[in-house]
């Protein structure tokens, strides 16, 4: 037994067989040569990797912190993750190369953990946009680097162009969004409570998910349905609210596939929608149309964005927009990720290219005590090819199409 002064502040341990990861061994390795490229360029001996997204990214393996710090180490030769001991062996099992486990006999073991696996390196990457000032230091002091440089955004420009097994891996996450809206709007009726639609759809969802992919782990796949006033939000949680004829609805679906998110969202109303509530959506629908067909390849996100602002003025609409009208896809969820430089917004002037992956989502948000009161969305995922965009979603949208009967 090891003496209680001489427990290891880390350690490796290979435990059990390796798990299928959701790519191939050639798309991590295209990843990795794409960082190490960039790692060239800034004359960079080491990154360390410490968030979810980039750790998945580069490694496969999709941590859960629960408070606790995680890294990916990658050198030129090199790409180890960094778990704390009371995950065990799953890091191992689910990382693409090594693994190096630290312990919490004393605090700072996992510094001490990169500082080994960093070893003399003084000029070393990081996510200036995830580690903090706390880590920031122990970084110098514990690790012995010198000069920290921030990655970030050049990591988040690799991940925004997407390999075609991610494409394939989105197509799948679509069709799985729209067999989750199939269970929703079947689900709906008077009475039933937001919660009791949502767990249909979730159900659905993860069921697909694990006759379509059965190698992989099941997590974070969640649905939010809204009715009435709580369709306000793109982002309201899920209230035990009973549903009411008349009730204007908002379905969200979210596979989430090994770390990858897609997303189907569609406006209903629970029987036929008064006057105003028709016009609005209508109008919300004809602004996704005109999404839809502006998204193309060479199309600048800004441009695409000052489309639909001046259809909505035109509408007298413009004052009810409630976000920008899409983003990028990938590695991200709701508690983790973002590809900012990929959404539709006024600041944003990245060109579309063969490869990038987008939604095109408008929202209007109509205050109460205003007719047609509270929020409108559809959302499409589209993939950018050589010379034209490809909408993936297949479910329905529009009042043709979701009106639920009472």
């Amino acid at each position: 037994m090891t003496p209680i002064g001489e427990r290891p502040t880390h350690f490796t341990r290979r435990n059990g067989e390796k798990a299928p990861l959701p790519f191939s061994a050639g798309e991590y390795a295209r990843r990795l040569s794409g960082i190490r490229g960039i790692m060239d360029g800034l004359a960079l001996e080491a990154v360390l990797f410490t968030s979810m997204h980039n750790i998945a990214y580069y490694s496969g393996f999709l941590y859960c912190s629960f408070g606790r710090p995680f890294g990916c180490v990658v050198t030129q030769d090199a790409c180890t993750t960094v778990s704390a001991n009371i995950d065990g062996g799953q890091p191992w099992r689910r990382s693409l190369e090594d693994n190096v486990i630290y312990t919490d006999w004393q605090r700072n073991n996992y510094w001490r953990a990169v500082k080994d696996l960093i070893g003399k390196a003084t000029r070393v990457g990081i996510e200036g946009d995830h580690l903090t000032l706390q880590a920031h230091d122990a970084l110098e002091e514990i690790a012995g680097v010198t000069e920290i440089v921030d990655i970030a955004p050049e990591a988040m420009r690799q991940r925004m162009v997407k390999s075609p097994e991610e494409i394939a891996l989105i197509r799948e996450g679509a069709r799985i969004a729209d067999i989750g809206g199939a269970a929703i709007r079947d689900a709906i009726r008077p009475g039933a409570r937001e919660i009791d639609v949502a767990m249909a759809g979730r159900d659905a969802m993860e069921l697909a998910i694990a006759e379509a992919f059965p190698d992989s782990e099941m997590r974070d796949t969640w649905v939010w349905f809204q009715s009435g006033l709580n369709t306000d939000g793109a982002h309201n949680p899920v209230t035990m609210r009973k549903l009411d004829a008349g009730d204007l609805l908002s379905l969200n679906t979210f596979p989430m596939i090994s770390g990858y998110y897609t997303a189907l969202e569609r406006t209903l109303t629970l029987g036929e929608p008064d006057r105003a509530t028709l016009k609005l959506w209508e109008a919300n629908v004809a602004a996704h149309e005109l999404g839809i067909s502006l998204i193309k390849p060479g199309a600048r996100c800004s441009e695409i964005c000052a489309g639909i602002n001046r259809f909505f003025h035109e509408e007298g609409l413009l004052d009810y927009r409630s976000f920008g009208y899409g983003h990028s896809f990938g590695i991200l969820s709701h508690y983790y990720g973002r590809e900012a430089g990929l959404e539709l917004r006024e600041d944003i002037d990245t060109v579309l290219e063969p490869g990038m992956v987008v939604s095109m989502e408008p929202m209007l948000w109509v205050p109460e005590g205003t007719p047609g009161a509270g929020g409108y969305r559809e959302h499409d995922i589209l993939v950018i090819g050589k010379d034209h965009a490809e909408n993936i979603t297949g479910f329905p949208y529009g009042p043709a199409h979701n009106i639920v009967p009472a």
